[in-house]
């Protein structure tokens, strides 16, 4: 039935897919499994979209077909087995109400393995700051669709910064007033102008952090052998 999923998925068949869900856990398919079809399929979307070969409605009604059936097993899900890339924390900045793009950023993350918490639209600098000394993301994603409100990401990424939390997040940046040279001016780690790219570059910089925190731990326990 896995194959099924994968195919629901990837057409967008938000009712086909709770039957089919419901159906393989009566057969007893673990719900671990069952994600793992989901982001197989997910996958699939996330190249096509890549491709131009999807468009933002059709790339909508899978990621909306994902999360029918997401919210069918997450209760089952034994964490333990989840391979979670990373967490990440998203919203729109204070002044936006655009969240489309930022809702398909958040749920092609999910489909791709990671852990997100969205924070929604119109979101102030402060809550933020404060999410994100409770959540304690990986990365944090600032979403803004217009040249009056971008200005809130540099405000965001300063917070951090008085907060001492900055160095403990990724931010990246998206929507149509960002850009790549934004992103470098307010000191953010990334941008990205699409879902499929916001996934692949959340996988590069985990894998940085990864890398750093390698090199970090190395003299610690180099030390620790010769004390």
């Amino acid at each position: 039935m896995g194959e099924e999923i994968k195919k629901a998925v990837i057409e967008g068949k938000i009712y086909e897919i709770e039957e089919l869900v419901n159906a393989a856990l009566e057969h007893g398919e673990a719900a671990n499994d069952i994600l793992k079809d989901m982001i197989s399929g997910m996958e699939v979307v996330s190249d096509l979209f890549e491709r131009r070969v999807y468009y933002v409605p059709e790339t909508l009604l899978s990621a909306h077909a994902m999360q029918r059936g997401l919210d069918i097993i997450r209760p089952l899900l034994n964490y333990d087995k989840v391979e979670v890339q990373g967490k990440v924390l998203i919203g729109t900045v204070a002044g936006d109400v655009h969240d489309i793009g930022k809702n398909l950023v958040s749920m092609f993350l999910e489909g791709a393995g990671f852990e997100v918490k969205n924070l929604g639209r119109d979101v102030p600098t402060q809550v933020f700051v404060e999410e994100t000394r409770k959540y304690k993301p990986d990365i944090l994603g600032l979403s803004a669709m217009m040249s009056t409100t971008i200005v809130k990401m540099r405000e965001v990424i300063e917070a951090l910064e008085e907060a001492g939390l900055r160095d403990d997040v990724l931010v990246i940046i998206g929507g149509a007033a960002a850009s790549e040279s934004y992103a470098r001016e307010i000191g953010a780690d990334g941008y990205a102008s699409d879902a499929a790219k916001a996934v692949k570059l959340c996988e590069k910089l985990m894998k940085e952090r990864g890398k750093r925190e390698l090199v970090k731990e190395v003299p610690r326990s180099h030390a620790a052998r010769h004390a």
